[in-house]
């Protein structure tokens, strides 16, 4: 089940990585604008649909990664007090009751929406450039598909997390500041003990 799990929260991981050069890419392209624009008085017509058609990428697209690291916005003010039991309890009736119906009903619609955007080969009506937006569209499913498939990882997460008593290991590839303040505190009591 381990491999599973971390064979899951390696695609997310992939798909977030790949995703994230977006941000440099959409860094170069407002750059080159506000340089043509404020210098030379020659302001592109791609730029608006250039920096939400890459943001809009990079959103969609990092859900996936987000979950799997634990990383969404959550209210844990008593949460985190909570046993791993109880927090595997109340996890699993939220994935079951609102997010995996969520995700299935975001993944039909955004079929849909996307299938008849790509079947027009729409562009966008903000700008004169006519840039196609059918790309940003199809990707709806696609991050549709991928957080679905993390949840399911998520669920398999919170039973196993019920049936033990502690959450199951999870990748690692980047760590939250807090982590390393407990941890290294953890340690100087343990050392000054």
């Amino acid at each position: 089940m381990k491999k599973f799990l971390f064979f899951i929260d390696s695609l997310s991981l992939w798909v977030g990585k790949c995703f994230a050069w977006l941000i440099l890419i959409l860094t170069l392209g407002i750059s080159y604008e506000v340089l043509v624009r404020y210098v030379f008085r020659a302001p592109t017509t791609w730029a608006f649909d250039f920096s939400y058609i890459n943001y809009g990428a990079l959103f969609l697209m990092a859900g996936a990664y987000a979950l799997s690291r634990n990383g969404h916005v959550r209210a844990d003010v008593f949460y985190r007090f909570w046993q791993p039991r109880t927090q595997a309890k109340m996890d699993l009736a939220l994935y079951i009751l609102f997010f995996l119906p969520a995700v299935l009903a975001f993944m039909y619609s955004g079929y849909k929406y996307a299938e008849m955007s790509v079947r027009f080969r729409e562009v966008s009506i903000f700008s004169p450039a006519g840039v196609p937006v059918f790309p940003l569209k199809a990707l709806i499913p696609v991050a549709g598909f991928l957080l679905f498939v993390q949840g399911l990882a998520e669920v398999i997460r919170c039973v196993l997390c019920i049936r033990q008593g502690s959450w199951p290991e999870r990748l690692h590839d980047v760590e939250e500041t807090e982590s390393v303040i407990i941890r290294e505190k953890q340690h100087l009591a343990e050392k000054n003990s």
